[in-house]
This record gives structure tokens, sequence and C-alpha cells, in this order.
């Protein structure tokens, strides 16, 4: 098969994309702690991470406001280039020297895509494993999808591989040779220790902390780790049985087919279904996209950083 590099032309996505269909799922949740782990691993991500994120003071709040501008880098129709360059620019001084003296900085081309491949590999997970599945041919369009969507930022496109079949030998690559434990992806494990989220804030503490500790960090964890590809499973020190496997495709099933039972505009972050709206004319088409609510907004007196989507400044 002849292997071609896709077109980069900074031509925003649409609604006739399988990125527009899969991206932006609330399934996407899911693999949250797989994608933040891969992303940390990277040493000069995770290195980053540890000096600047303020993961450790709020997940919760830091995820659910950043869903907001990377899924406009999708959703924003004429307007994600602009979008694109808006979360770019968040990380122009996000840099320095990790602990073992190595330099990091958030725009290195390599670091910058390593983060956003997982955002691909995240949307795979969500089509392949918890929708019903693609085809080889499905896979190579969400791969040139992804490269459109990776324009969007105005960074370098050096280091895209050139096709479907050079990102898994990338990806392989990445997992058995650069990937790294660090703190920052132990971080993202803890999830016994997350705080409670801000819109489970009516859940009386006695109720949340023991279901968190006892049911749901265990199961995402385990869910988690049969995401990962099998080097690094033995990078992080997890063991994975045909037992874990087959369990964890009927997990698969279940939330495939809960899922089904969802009107399709409420299995869609806001932005995403603001977007799809605009497309179908249940809004007018220069309607502003929707912006993260103020619950998840960053500490008073990180709002004015601009390393930080804050909408409300």
């Amino acid at each position: 098969m002849t292997q071609h590099r896709p077109t980069t032309a900074v031509t925003p996505l649409g609604p006739g994309s399988l990125t527009w269909k899969y991206f932006g799922d609330w399934r996407g949740m899911l693999q949250g702690p797989f994608a933040g782990t891969m992303q940390n691993m990277h040493p000069q991500l995770g290195a980053a991470v540890t000096d600047y994120s303020s993961f450790a003071e709020e997940p919760w709040q830091r995820v659910l406001r950043s869903l907001y501008p990377i899924a406009g880098v999708v959703f924003d129709g004429e307007r994600a280039p602009g979008t694109g360059a808006e979360v770019r620019d968040y990380h122009v001084d996000i840099k320095g020297v990790d602990d073992q003296g190595r330099r990091y900085h958030a725009l290195n081309p390599e670091v910058f895509y390593w983060a956003h491949s997982t955002f691909f590999v995240g949307t795979l997970i969500v089509a392949d494993k918890l929708s019903g599945g693609l085809t080889e041919d499905e896979k190579r369009r969400l791969f040139d999808e992804h490269v459109g969507w990776y324009a969007m930022y105005g960074m370098s496109m050096r280091p895209v591989p050139a096709s479907w079949e050079e990102f898994q030998a990338y990806w392989e690559r990445m997992c058995r040779e650069v990937l790294e434990d660090n703190p920052a992806t132990r971080q993202v494990l803890a999830l016994a220790d997350y705080p409670k989220p801000p819109f489970a804030a009516f859940v009386p503490d006695a109720v949340f902390a023991p279901v968190q500790r006892r049911l749901v960090a265990p199961l995402l964890l385990w869910f988690t780790v049969g995401l990962y590809d099998q080097p690094v499973r033995d990078l992080l020190g997890f063991s994975w049985s045909r037992r874990d496997e087959w369990w964890h495709r009927r997990f698969c099933d279940v939330v495939r087919i809960s899922f089904s039972l969802v009107p399709p505009r409420y299995r869609k972050h806001p932005r995403a279904r603001a977007a799809l709206d605009r497309a179908a004319g249940r809004i007018p088409a220069d309607s502003p996209p929707p912006e993260t609510p103020v619950r998840n907004l960053p500490p008073l007196s990180e709002r004015d950083n601009p390393m930080h989507y804050c909408p409300y400044r």
C-alpha cells in the first residue's frame, strides 16, 4: 500500500467527519485517566505538569474546564483555528529543567504532538471499544482527520506521522522507548485521592468517600490498565490476565448498550452539542460556543494567569 501524508490545510472539521461523530462523547470521560497518564509519561510533559499544573489541587475542575477549548478545536467551525491558537498560547511560558537536568518546553513540537496523539487514540477507544467498532478504513479516515485537527493549533507539522500505518509504529515506539514512570503519572492514577467533583457537591461526604475509594476508583483504575499497551503496563508494574481482558470487553459492551439508550444529542459535551445544533439549524450559525460553568474555573488567585483557560477573568 502506498503511504502518503494527509493534507495539512487548515480546514476545520465538520458534521460529516468521523471525529465529530466520536469525539466529545461523554463516554470519553472513561478513558480520561488513560489519556492523562499517557500524556504525563512523556518525560518533558510530565516535568511540565509537575512544575506548573494545578491538577493536584483541583483535578476535576482542571479536566472539566479544559474540555471546552479542546473540544472547540474540533467543533468551533470557522472559529476553530482561533480556538487552537488560544490553546497553544496557554503553553508559551511552560518551560524549565526537570530533576534530571533535562530541558523541556510545552511548545516543543514533539511534545505538543504527543499530547494531541493521545486525544486521537482516545477517540479511537471511544469508537472502537465503546461504540461498536471501526473498520481499518475508518481508522485511516480518523487518522487523516486528526492531522487536520492538529493543524488547527498552528504548530509545526514535522512530528506528525505520514499515514495510519506510520502512526501505529510511532505509538509503539513511544510506548517502548520514550515513556517513563514519573510522579505526574502516579498523581493521575491516585484516583481514590481525588476530591469530590463540583457536579457532585450535593452528595454527602459520608456517602461519596467510601463509594469512591471502594468502588469507583478501583473500577476506573482497572479499566484504565486494560487500555494500556502491554509495554506501558510493564513500565507501570500492572498485571493483566485473559480473565481481565474478557471482563474488560464485557464492561465495554455494557457501556455501549447503556449509551444506546441515551438520546444522541445528550451523549455529547456541550461544546459538541452546540456545534451539532448550529449545523442542524436549531440555533443560529453565528451563536457563540458555550464556555465552562463558573464551578469549573481556576481558583480566584489564578484566574488572571495566562496559562489557564478562564473565560470570565
